[in-house]
């Protein structure tokens, strides 16, 4: 398989060259028709500092995106966002509301909503608690900045690893429409529709955006033995709704006012068998002798065939409002607020085996959700005095979360656990199928958790020179997180088995007791968690973070600058089970844990970097060395029975970005890139240093290791061309391309979780009009049908983490290629 990966990555690699090549030619045609002349990279305006600033001014390593360029590289959420930023990667796991961005290779992996971002996505100001949030149509952009390394002095607690700051077009006081149509292969039809326009002559203008996408599934299904009957997975089925209002009464004050809605109605997300143990003994054996065909054990995930018997119906609603006004006080201070208050739910039913037998599933009936209801308001005051640009502000954040999680068994449950994987001692115990994994029984959890979050700052920057600034941000946070857990259990086995134990040592020896009372006390198992009864648990935590930066101009096209940053991203509780194991005369006893708790995270960040604009403008280059230090560094880890959430002592990220934005000599040709290179590695530690030792041997791998998700390259090129054809028309063409270095997608870095080195290329083409009025456009993402994983993961209940020949590892993966035409119209 990892040949067939290094293959397909060199054929990724020669299909870029080529693809930048045919853009080379059509400009060099060009060239030898039109007079040299210089073409200039225009000014790019970022609010990486709450103001607005040149990009090239700011001492923030910043990779801006505009509308332009998101188009062209056919950029519709945050996952698409990737293959124009080097260093970015978004993936998706079992569902697609679970979406986790890393920068740098720094990320919090997602599947369980008790972990915060470490990378933040605000859209308009607007502060998102999840990354899931920015998996969605967004609409008319202004521009998108990807700001990398900690950022909490101006964004807050969950920016120790970077921001994606999203902007939205703003009404016009000028009349506009725009619609566009798409279709493609697996049945992809959608479409969107925008207009915008003044209400009230130059007081209120309004906007509003529809669009509309449904495509069928990337997997093909078994369904056998049922109940379900959809063959297909990983589809798209939503809707989605922007308004605003844009209101300026005067010179001085200014107010906008958006609401949005997006519906999803999906199915996802099945996975393949990355890896079947080849041993007789083998749980995708023992799986098939229950239920014939269940597992592939030839473990060909690109085959693109899952198995499910169970529907994985996923249903979100993302809905909000909010409120930012704008008011000049002075000609030199201007008073900022921005109120918001948004609410997210996501329902999923899954076959959480990820087989064709009838293991464990969650339903589908709603009462397996999450739900976040959120208020934030900010105050800032920014201003200048003399050679001070300064800004004061506050913030405020109250969220709720509620969480019902569900893993009910199937009716094979019993036959696999108690009859092939313990052999059918269980019965002789008494532990019949009567007793024990009736079908519909299993573990019924609620959790109920408010946080609040309040925080002082201030970002200053003194001009101390015309050459020579410095910059001093600090800001306070305190956080607070109250959670009450109720835990439900039927149909458990630990009770018996730990009373049983001293008659199975008799029986079978200690080890054998021991292997066996274990797997009928795994968390899903155990009624002990319901004798916690209403288990509350609080915690608070106060954090100073800020920033020092030194800026140096060498001359109106060149600077330098060194800056220090210290970031904070807030502990919190594993929403999930935890239990301990207490050793005593007459066995083990599995205990339940009632404190699920997990420490802040905690960065401190140098860089040391430089913005130029050279050629007469014409192209613009920044480069800036960094080096992370994370301590506490917060991993989840799905063990194939539970998740865990562990804090690592310390993660080291330490390299090199750097971008380029270049306006060829080629009328009309343009390229945009970077290449960000990163060693980040876990430092050495042991079991002791865990917050729980015993879990040191599912994370045996990590000590010294390069942490998953977290490639040592990543190098995006965009290469864009449009010329005047004649007749009034206009010829577009735009190729993006982003190159990634191996990495392993597991957690617990597994290696049958590694991905091999790979090339993923978007490209289109279009022919139009030059006054923009349309264009047809011809499109492909991933153009060279790459294989790649976005997540390897422990097959649920298939896992021996210390016999990898009796295992079976799981993956959820990567878009296969898709194509199409659009159409865009322009009034």
């Amino acid at each position: 398989m990892k040949l067939q990966y290094r293959m397909n990555g060199r054929a990724s690699a020669l299909a870029l060259i080529a693809s930048v090549g045919v853009l080379g030619l059509a400009g060099a045609a060009n060239a030898q028709q039109a007079e040299p002349e210089v073409n200039r990279v225009e000014d790019v305006i970022v609010t990486a500092a709450k103001r607005e600033q040149n990009l090239q001014d700011v001492p923030i390593v910043v990779t801006a995106l505009s509308q332009e360029a998101l188009e062209g590289a056919g950029v519709h959420d945050i996952k698409d966002l990737q293959i124009l930023t080097p260093g970015l990667i978004v993936t998706s796991t079992s569902n697609e509301a679970i979406t986790t961005a890393r920068v740098r290779g720094v990320g919090t992996v997602g599947d369980n909503p008790g972990l915060e971002s470490s990378v933040l996505v605000t859209i308009d100001g607007v502060y998102r608690p999840r990354n899931g949030v920015g998996f969605g149509d967004l609409g008319n952009l202004q521009r998108i900045e990807v700001l990398k390394g900690p950022q909490g002095t101006l964004f807050g607690k969950n920016a120790s690893a970077g921001v994606i700051n999203i902007i939205t077009e703003s009404p016009s006081f000028t009349f506009g429409a725009e619609a566009e149509l798409t279709g493609g292969n697996y049945g992809q039809l959608g479409g969107s529709a925008y207009v915008t326009g003044p209400i009230i002559a130059d007081t209120l203008a309004g906007s509003l955006y529809f669009a509309d996408r449904q495509r069928d599934g990337f997997l093909d299904v078994v369904t056998t033995p049922g109940p379900r009957t959809n063959d297909q997975d990983v589809d798209q089925g939503f809707y989605t709704v922007r308004g605003q209002l844009l209101w300026q009464p005067s010179d001085k004050l200014s107010g906008r006012f958006i609401a949005d809605y997006t519906s999803r109605d999906e199915n996802c997300c099945s996975a393949t068998q990355l890896y079947v143990g080849s041993s007789a003994a083998s749980r995708a054996v023992l799986i098939n002798q229950v239920r014939p065909g269940s597992v592939d054990t030839t473990a060909h995930p690109f085959d693109r065939i899952a198995s499910a018997n169970r529907d994985t119906t996923q249903k979100i609603e993302d809905q909000g409002v909010s409120a930012e006004f704008n008011y000049d006080l002075t000609p030199d201070i201007t008073l900022t607020s921005i109120t918001a208050g948004r609410s997210w739910r996501t329902e999923n039913g899954q076959d959480s085996d990820f087989t064709g037998a009838d293991l464990v599933y969650r339903p589908t009936d709603g009462t397996n959700f999450t739900e976040i209801k959120q208020f934030s308001q900010e105050f800032r005051a920014a201003g200048t005095d003399g050679p001070v640009d300064w800004l004061v502000g506050a913030f405020y954040a109250k969220e709720d979360l509620t969480a019902g999680s569900q893993l009910l068994y199937g009716t094979d449950y019993y036959a696999y656990i108690a009859g092939k994987l313990l052999g059918g001692v269980p019965a002789l115990l008494g532990l019949t199928p009567a007793a024990i994994f009736q079908p519909g029984n299993g573990s019924r959890d609620s959790y109920d958790q408010t946080t609040e979050s309040w925080a002082l700052f201030t970002d200053n920057t003194v001009h101390m020179t015309d050459k020579l600034s410095l910059n001093l941000g600090v800001r306070w946070t305190l956080d607070e997180k109250d959670l009450t857990s109720v835990y439900t259990t039927t149909g458990s086995s630990c009770d018996q088995a730990e009373a049983a134990y001293l008659t199975l040592v008799g029986l079978a020896g200690a080890t054998a007791a021991g292997s066996i009372v274990g797997t009928l006390c795994l968390n899903n198992e155990n009624n002990d968690f319901d004798a916690l009864g209403a288990n509350k648990q609080t915690r608070s935590e106060d954090a100073v973070t800020g920033t020092l930066k030194l800026k140096y101009d060498l001359t109106d096209n060149a600077m330098v600058y060194g800056s220090y940053s210290r970031g904070f991203k807030a502990g919190g509780f594993n929403l999930d089970r935890e239990q301990a194991v207490v050793i005593t005369a007459t066995g083990p006893n599995f205990t339940a844990d009632p404190n699920t708790a997990f420490r802040g995270e905690y960065v401190d960040s140098f860089e040391l970097g430089t913005k130029l604009r050279l050629f007469d403008g014409s192209l613009l280059f920044n480069a800036a060395a960094f080096h992370q230090t994370f301590e506490d560094f917060q991993l989840n880890t799905f063990v194939g029975t539970a998740f865990i959430v562990e804090t690592l002592p310390e993660v080291i990220s330490k390299g090199v970005d750097a971008d380029f934005n270049w306006a060829t000599p080629v009328n009309g040709l343009t390229f945009q890139g970077g290449v960000t290179y990163a060693e980040t590695t876990i430092s050495e530690f042991t079991a002791a240093d865990l917050l729980v030792a015993s879990r040191f041997n599912s994370l045996r791998r990590l000590p010294g290791a390069q942490l998953s998700f977290a490639p040592k390259v990543s190098i995006s090129l965009a290469g864009n061309y449009e010329t005047p054809i004649g007749a009034g028309l206009m010829f577009k063409t735009n190729v993006t391309a982003k190159y990634l270095s191996e990495y392993n997608t597991g957690s617990d870095l597994h290696p049958s979780k590694l991905q091999d080195a790979y090339t993923l290329v978007n490209a289109r083409i279009g022919i139009g009009s030059e006054s923009g009025r349309w264009i047809l456009e011809a499109w492909a993402q991933n153009l060279t049908d790459q294989d790649y994983l976005q997540v390897g993961f422990n097959g649920p209940f298939q896992v021996d983490e210390n016999n990898d020949s009796i295992s079976v590892y799981d993956a959820f993966l990567g878009a296969p290629r898709t194509y199409g035409l659009t159409l865009r119209l322009t009034y």
